[in-house]
């Protein structure tokens, strides 16, 4: 079944809001999408109609288990998307999201699966965060955020909790991006921004905002 740009837009922040809050108020997912509550009953109605949503006036909703395998089908070509733009066209990781909005509802299947292939079935996308597969299952490995490591620990930045233009483009400044090596030398108290070290040489601070937005894993 084919849904609209708008419908797939709703399921998709559904999916992630309901990851965090377990069921989901019309207010936040309103607030979400800038727009009004009344425009945000009024779909919820269409997709419980679709057997898409679990909908109760004013106790919340979720997603069905039908709802999840759309809402992951679109994640899944949103990441594809991201990859395809980062890799082939060397989009930078601040501008691939965007694009990748725009593409993700391009639902032909054959494409799809097509696309996954040429790329070399990639696991995560330019920010670090899994691809579903063709199956729907999606890997949900454990990351730590940069201020819980350990003092001189090195480890692997491997994701990116805050992917908006603006940190992405902080970080990318700081040349930090998916796969630098970093460790954390000293944190300051009065602020507690970090001290770390990327690559073999370079020592950098960056705010404690920053680095919790940095998501690492212990590969290095």
């Amino acid at each position: 079944m084919n849904y609209s740009v708008s419908e797939e837009n709703y399921i998709k922040t559904i999916f992630h809001l309901q990851k965090k809050e377990g069921t989901v108020t019309t207010n936040e997912l309103a607030g979400e999408l800038k727009t009004r509550p009344a425009s945000v009953t009024d779909m919820m109605k269409k997709l419980k109609a679709k057997k898409l949503l679990h909908y109760q006036p004013y106790q919340g909703f979720r997603l069905t288990t039908d709802g999840s395998k759309v809402a992951l089908g679109i994640i899944r070509r949103h990441r594809l998307w991201e990859y395809f733009l980062a890799e082939k066209l060397k989009f930078t990781w601040d501008e691939v999201h965007e694009v990748a909005e725009e593409l993700e509802h391009v639902s032909n299947k054959k494409l799809i699966d097509k696309l996954d292939a040429y790329l070399g079935f990639p696991k995560k996308d330019p920010h670090g965060d899994p691809i579903p597969d063709a199956q729907g299952k999606i890997e949900s490995g454990k990351k730590i955020r940069l201020p819980e490591v350990p003092l001189n620990t090195s480890c692997l930045v491997s994701g990116v909790s805050n992917q908006s233009g603006e940190i992405l483009d902080l970080l990318k400044h700081k040349k930090i991006s998916i796969g630098t090596v970093v460790e954390v030398r000293k944190r300051f108290e009065f602020d507690q921004s970090l001290e770390i070290r990327t690559g073999k040489q370079t020592i950098i601070n960056i705010s404690r905002e920053l680095a919790e937005n940095i998501l690492i894993s212990y590969e290095a």
